[in-house]
Parts: C-alpha cells; structure tokens; sequence
C-alpha cells in the first residue's frame, strides 16, 4: 500500500517535467511490476477507497496549495494538474471540500478546511 500511495502522492505533489498526459494506472504498473486489477483490489480492501478516489483527494490537495500561492488561475491549476478543464477541476473539488476553487481562493492561505498531506497518506 505505501508503494501505491508513495508513488501516486510523488506523480502528483512533484510531477516530472512536461506534458501532464499521465495514465496514473500504467504508471503504477510500471513502478510496482504488477497487474493494475491486482493492485486496485488490494488498495480498496485495504484502504476502504479506490485508487481513483485517493488520486483524486491528492489532486484536490495539491490544488488547493497551488490556488493558496495565488501565483496561477484556477484555468493554470486545471492545466498543471492535468484535468481536462477547470470546470472539471471544479466539480471534484467541490465534491471533495463542499466549495468551489474560486471560494476557497476567498478563504485566504490560512484556511482551516486545508488538511495537511500527513493527514492523507
């Protein structure tokens, strides 16, 4: 499971250089050498969620310190992330935190419904 969690948190978090076209499940074939059906099985059993529900909570993280920098726009933050538009980046975000992008950039960078990447892995 670590290896699982330390790779997705690693792609996401501190993404290689260039284009964002990431098929996050052939990566972790490729990292871990076995089938993806196997280690989606194992995640949910052991996790209680599925590998696409935990990239997405790390996505939303990773967004939500990317907009408390207020260096990109929510449009830059789809894009790096790797969402196919910011209104996609919007609903799972919504769906994680209850608010959108553009009212948690309202809250401020002291924002008590950030959750520390401890609290996720």
């Amino acid at each position: 499971m670590e290896q699982i969690k330390t790779h997705l948190v690693t792609l996401i978090h501190y993404p290689p250089p260039g284009p964002r076209l990431l098929n996050y499940s052939d990566s972790l074939v490729e990292e871990l050498g076995r089938d993806y059906h196997y280690l989606s099985h194992l995640f949910s059993a052991e996790e209680g969620l599925t590998i696409e529900k935990f990239i997405i909570r790390q996505k939303v993280e990773r967004a939500k310190e990317l907009i408390g920098y207020g260096e990109l726009t929510i449009a830059e933050v789809a894009q790096q992330l790797g969402y196919s538009s910011p209104a996609h980046l919007s609903r799972q975000f919504r769906q994680v935190t209850g608010l959108t992008p553009t009212e948690f950039q309202k809250l401020g960078p002291a924002s008590a419904a950030r959750r520390s990447l401890d609290s996720l892995v």
